[in-house]
């Protein structure tokens, strides 16, 4: 059965899950509680009746506590400068300063760029890109002066460039803008960051089922063989968000890559 093990990895670590109400966020929230970390919980989502997909930061949180972990739920809608700054500002006044933020959280159209809106544009630039820049502006002061800290982005195969002469697309240039800028903001704050204590990286998950993937309909006969477990995901972002930080850092990982290379076996999940 699984379980909350209070003297795990991340015993007594403060970490942050954006987008952490259901699918890939949900898990590594879990997973992290698994190990002994005080989870932040945070999302839109705080009610069923916030989103037409099932999964909210509050059943979130009700599972790790249920389990003995600790958890707080703090919701926040990404797009927003006050929740995004309230986000930190309350996670800190819970917990402390925070060891681990981990940048999820996606608002996302599969729309072409003739007939995509400058709204929607702005939208999934402020969740996606900027969000997580901020937010780390925010978390660094403290991980610095500490020389200790961990902040994971979560990408997408889409950030690859994709062969300009293959017909297909589906509308989702401006989602792998979004996923191919984290990615160069990762790097590039990992070199900032070296010799700091503080490992910076970003991983893919492949493609797992989660209730947003199978909404989109991104699962289909050509693709359900390589579908992979969220389990997996969870255990790859548990990884490279402890350890050597000098030695874990910069990596533009994806996650059946990370399991393979440490030798990892991915548990079941409270």
């Amino acid at each position: 059965m699984p379980q909350i093990n209070k003297d795990g990895l991340l015993a007594g670590k403060v970490a942050v899950v954006t987008g952490a109400s259901r699918g890939i966020g949900e898990f590594i929230a879990k997973r992290y509680a698994m190990e002994g970390a005080k989870v932040v919980v945070s999302a839109r989502t705080v009610e069923a009746s916030d989103h037409f997909l099932e999964g909210t930061i509050k059943d979130t949180v009700r599972v790790i506590s249920d389990a003995g972990g600790e958890a707080i739920a703090i919701k926040a809608d990404l797009a927003q400068a006050e929740d995004r700054q309230n986000l930190i500002k309350e996670a800190e006044a819970a917990y402390g300063p925070v060891d681990i933020l981990v940048n999820n959280a996606a608002v996302t159209w599969f729309v072409p760029v003739v007939d995509f809106s400058e709204k929607r544009f702005r939208t999934m630039m402020d969740v996606q890109v900027w969000a997580p820049f901020e937010l780390a502006q925010m978390c660094l002061p403290s991980m610095i002066e500490r020389g200790d800290g961990w902040i994971l982005n979560i990408s997408s195969h889409a950030a690859i460039h994709p062969e300009a002469k293959t017909p297909g697309g589906h509308g989702g240039t401006v989602y792998g803008m979004c996923k191919a800028a984290l990615e160069r903001c990762t790097t590039g704050l990992a070199q900032e960051m070296f010799g700091k204590g503080v490992g910076v990286n970003v991983i893919s998950p492949g493609l797992v089922a989660t209730p947003g993937v199978v909404h989109h309909k991104l699962i289909n006969e050509n693709n359900e063989d390589r579908v992979t477990p969220v389990e997996h995901m969870a255990e790859a972002c548990l990884r490279l968000c402890y350890g050597d930080a000098s030695k874990i850092t910069g990596r533009i990982d994806y996650a059946d890559q990370v399991i393979e290379e440490f030798g990892l076996q991915p548990i079941d999940i409270i």
